[in-house]
């Protein structure tokens, strides 16, 4: 099939296409509005094509492993897409449990049809806005979250601020992780926005990317990290050695590395509520 053969789908938020990976048999890429959204490997859960996510799965794993029960793992998944990294952790995990909130309910259904998602409880996908989700859930009962939300390539701004950091701590167990993918440019003036609002949060801060990007030469991907409790270190041996080993190497920044780099930042904050 050619990628003019491919059919779109139409989804409550514009379309969607899945487009065949070349190198890689029952894989696709899946495109909504034109972006690149997810990877899925079907029958290969362990398989992460998208280098942000292998960051995200690797600091997980690094935390959940030193910190948590993995028997007992709750995770909530703020965007969903594919589900690329629910059905990766569920599979390091066989006895955790995910919720993944997405916005787009036909998206949603389309993903289920076509990938191998595991079922609920496992996998439970909740159709809903992330930020009405989050001020919602209950106190203390997540173990980990992890924002991977966009509108086009834009993180809506209601998931940048200090309120919806307050409201993820509200909702994670003493001891939890806070994990998010910001999409920046050049100037990087978003992920020291977040940061800054984040140090109002969270006791513990970290970043992961790739040198080029933390240079700010490009646009691309840096990998948010918060917890009450202390993060892996910057010398990390064994985590630098994983995110070294990728097709694009990244580096891990903890501690002094992050408060000078987030140095300017300006914190964001709720609009005020509306008067009657």
């Amino acid at each position: 099939m050619s990628r003019h053969e491919i059919p779109e789908y139409e989804v409550d938020t514009g379309t969607a296409r899945l487009v065949p990976d070349d190198q890689l048999d029952d894989a696709f890429t899946l495109y909504l509005n034109g972006v690149p959204s997810s990877h899925v490997a079907v029958g290969r859960p362990l398989h992460l094509d998208f280098e942000y996510m292998r960051w995200i799965a690797a600091v997980v794993q690094r935390f959940v492993d030193a910190h948590l029960d993995a028997n007992k793992l709750r995770v909530t998944h703020l965007g969903g897409a594919g589900c690329s990294l629910p059905r990766f952790l569920a599979a390091v995990y066989p006895r955790s449990r995910h919720t993944v909130v997405e916005i787009d309910a036909a998206l949603a259904k389309l993903v289920r049809e076509v990938f191998d998602i595991p079922r609920s409880p496992t996998v439970k996908i909740r159709v809903g806005e992330a930020r009405e989700v989050v001020d919602s859930l209950r106190p203390a009962t997540r173990d980990v979250i992890v924002r991977d939300v966009f509108a086009d390539a834009v993180t809506p701004e209601p998931l940048t601020t200090t309120g919806f950091f307050a409201a993820c701590a509200r909702t994670l167990v003493p001891g939890g992780l806070y994990v998010a993918n910001c999409g920046d440019h050049s100037d990087l003036t978003g992920a020291r926005a977040e940061l800054a609002g984040m140090a109002e949060v969270f006791d513990h801060l970290a970043v992961v990317a790739d040198p080029p990007m933390l240079k700010g030469r490009r646009y691309g991907n840096i990998v948010l990290v918060g917890s009450d409790t202390p993060l892996p270190a910057d010398r990390d041996p064994d985590l630098t050695r994983e995110l070294l080993g990728g097709a694009v190497p990244a580096q891990y920044h903890a501690g002094a590395w992050v408060e000078r780099f987030r140095s300017g930042g300006r914190a964001r904050h709720d609009a005020p509520a509306a008067r009657d």
